[in-house]
């Protein structure tokens, strides 16, 4: 799992494809020097149970 973080540190997306988290940064215009891409997890059961809601509805204003 990928995530990728805006320069302010705030997790703005997460993907198990590396190149879909650099599509995300191209599609809103994010400067290579404006995000940071990180590896989550090298094993993906670290993850088990672990839930991702990517939905912002109920934050938006």
């Amino acid at each position: 799992m990928y995530g990728l973080y805006d320069k302010e540190g705030i997790l703005r997306f997460v993907d198990s494809d590396k190149d879909a988290c650099i599509a995300y940064a191209e599609l809103f215009e994010l400067g290579s020097t404006n995000y940071c891409l990180m590896d989550l997890a090298d094993d993906t059961k670290k993850l088990e149970g672990a839930k991702f809601d990517q939905s912002l509805e109920e934050y938006n204003n």
